[in-house]
């Protein structure tokens, strides 16, 4: 079966950086766009940024604009985000998501009832 394993949350302080990741398995991880969502406590999952299936296709919210990267591997099966001047605000749980690709006109998908994968989630907090 489809698994989506995520890894490299933490606590850090504002202004720091991580790196999370996301291991595909059970897929053909190149015939999926991807993605990364995030919950808060009390507020709804929120799209963060999406990859398309070749890596040649990225969009973000503006909230992480310039300071977030997302990026893939498909010969590892991964998918990457690297999330710098990290402020308080990103504190949430991180999720990664799959969805079969898009035609290269179409832009990527960034509602959560699009996706079809999802991993379990891998806690961020960033203290002031």
């Amino acid at each position: 079966q489809v698994q989506l394993v995520e890894s490299g949350g933490g606590l850090v302080q504002a202004g720091g950086s991580l790196r999370l990741s996301c291991a595909a398995s059970g897929l053909t991880f190149s015939s999926y766009d991807m993605a990364w969502f995030r919950q808060a406590p009390g507020k709804e999952r929120e799209f963060v940024a999406a990859i398309g299936w070749n890596g040649s296709k990225t969009s973000y919210v503006d909230s992480v604009k310039g300071r977030f990267t997302i990026s893939r591997d498909n010969a590892k099966n991964t998918v990457n985000l690297q999330m710098n001047s990290l402020k308080t605000e990103d504190t949430a749980v991180y999720y990664c998501a799959g969805t079969s690709r898009r035609p290269f006109y179409l832009p990527l998908r960034s509602q959560s009832r699009e996706y079809d994968y999802w991993g379990q989630g891998t806690q961020v907090t960033v203290s002031s």
